[in-house]
C-alpha cells in the first residue's frame, strides 16, 4: 500500500517523511490541528483520505485538537444549512471511527470566541497581494456557489492560520493541495514572532500518501455531487450504490488508474478496505467483468465498515452523550485559546482586561 515515502520527491515530500520519523520517536513533541467544515455526511474519501490518520495520530500519543469549522461553512455558501444535524454528524463519524474524546479534543469554531479574535492581529500581517496570490483560495473561488467574493473566502487561509496557532500546533496533515494554507500560517507565525517576541511555532505539514478514490460516477467523490458512500450508510445502500457505480465496456479488469478512471477507483476502494495493494485484487478478479468486480467492492467494504457502522448506531441512541463530548471539547479548547490569546495580547502590549472593566485612565 502507499506510504508517505511514496509521495513525489521534493522538499515537503522529504520532510513529511522526516517527521514521520520523529512521530514514532516522539509522539508527544507534536500538537496536531486538523478537522472538516460541517457541510454534509462524511464518506469513504474521507475515511481514506484524513479519518483513519487522525486515529493513527491519536494511537501513536499525538495530541489531536478536531476542528468542525463551522463558520467556515460560509466561505463560499450564503446560509449554514442543516448546521446543528451537520456537526452532529461530523461528532457521530469521528466517535465512531475510534477518535477518543479523553485523548483528543474535539470542538467547533463558533463556541471558541478567543480563536476567532487571533483573527484580527494576523491579518495585519499578511498583505492584500500575497491573499490574492494564494492558488487554493483562486480555485475554491472559482468553485464557489456565491455570486460574489466575501471578505470570508479571502481571509480563509488566515483564519485557518488562526486554527492552526490558537493551540499552536506544530504538525497539520494535508494533502499537496493545501501546502498554500499552510504556508500562509508559517507566515504568519514567523512576522508575529519577528515583530512582538516568539510566541507561536512554525507549523509544518504532514503529507497526506493517501490514494484518491473517485466518486460512483468516476468524477471527483463530493459530499455535494451524490456521488459518495457515507459512512453512516447501512449495507443495503451500500450495495445499490456500488451496482450503480460507473465502470467500462472491458471484461477484464486491471488496475489502470489514467486509462480506467472508474474501475481502478472501484479496485483501489476494495484493496484499502481488505488492506490489499489493488493490483493483485484485479488480477483475482481477472475476467469475471463488472459484476465480479461490484461484487468485491460491496463485499470488503461491508465488511470494513461493519463495526464502524456499529459504533455509529450506538453513539446515535445516545446522544446526549454526543453533545457532552462537544460541549467538554469546547471548554478544552477555550481554555487553551483564552491562554494564547493573553499571551498574544501581552506580548503585542494590549493585555487583557478583565471582563466588564471600565475604562482606561478615566478615557471614554
Amino acid at each position: 500500500m502507499t506510504t508517505t515515502t511514496d509521495l513525489p520527491v521534493g522538499p515537503a515530500a522529504r520532510r513529511s517523511a522526516e517527521i514521520e520519523q520523529r512521530l514514532a520517536q516522539d509522539p508527544g513533541a507534536f500538537r496536531v490541528l486538523t478537522g472538516d467544515r460541517p457541510t454534509g455526511a462524511l464518506h469513504l474519501g474521507h475515511y481514506f483520505g484524513t479519518l483513519h490518520n487522525r486515529v493513527r495520530l491519536q494511537d501513536l500519543g499525538v495530541e489531536v485538537f478536531v476542528l468542525i469549522a463551522d463558520y467556515q461553512v460560509l466561505t463560499d455558501r450564503d446560509v449554514a444549512e442543516r448546521l446543528t444535524e451537520h456537526v452532529e454528524g461530523l461528532l457521530l463519524d469521528h466517535l465512531a471511527i475510534g477518535i477518543d474524546p479523553a485523548r483528543s479534543t474535539v470542538f467547533n469554531h463558533s463556541a471558541v470566541p478567543a480563536l476567532n479574535q487571533l483573527l484580527l492581529p494576523f491579518l495585519s500581517l499578511v498583505s492584500v497581494a500575497e491573499l490574492g496570490r494564494n492558488p487554493t483560495v483562486k480555485e475554491e473561488i472559482a468553485h464557489s456557489r456565491q455570486a460574489a467574493v466575501t471578505g470570508l473566502m479571502y481571509t480563509y487561509p488566515v483564519h485557518q492560520a488562526a486554527d492552526i496557532l490558537f493551540c499552536k500546533g506544530n504538525l497539520v496533515p494535508v494533502g499537496q493541495d493545501q501546502l498554500p494554507h499552510l504556508e500562509t500560517a508559517r507566515t504568519v507565525a514567523r512576522r508575529f514572532n519577528e515583530r512582538y517576541g516568539r510566541v507561536f511555532p512554525e507549523p509544518e505539514a504532514l503529507l497526506s500518501a493517501a490514494p484518491l478514490l473517485l466518486g460512483t460516477d468516476a468524477t471527483k467523490m463530493s459530499k455535494s455531487r451524490g456521488n459518495s458512500i457515507t459512512l453512516g450508510a447501512d449495507a443495503d445502500e451500500t450495495a445499490r450504490l456500488v451496482r450503480g457505480a460507473t465502470t467500462d465496456a472491458e471484461r477484464h479488469i486491471t488496475y489502470e488508474p489514467g486509462r480506467r478512471p472508474g474501475v481502478s477507483s472501484l479496485v483501489l476502494l476494495a484493496a484499502l478496505c481488505l488492506d490489499r495493494d489493488p493490483h493483485d485484487v484485479a488480477e483475482e478478479i481477472g475476467n469475471g467483468g463488472s459484476a465480479a468486480l461490484k461484487r468485491t467492492v460491496t463485499e470488503a467494504v461491508n465488511a470494513r465498515m461493519a463495526p464502524i457502522r456499529a459504533r455509529r448506531a450506538e453513539y446515535a441512541r445516545d446522544m446526549g452523550y454526543v453533545r457532552e463530548v462537544l460541549r467538554a471539547g469546547n471548554e478544552r479548547a477555550n481554555a487553551v485559546a483564552d491562554a494564547t490569546l493573553r499571551e498574544v495580547r501581552e506580548a503585542m502590549g494590549t493585555p487583557m482586561q478583565p471582563l466588564g472593566a471600565g475604562p482606561v485612565d478615566g478615557r471614554v
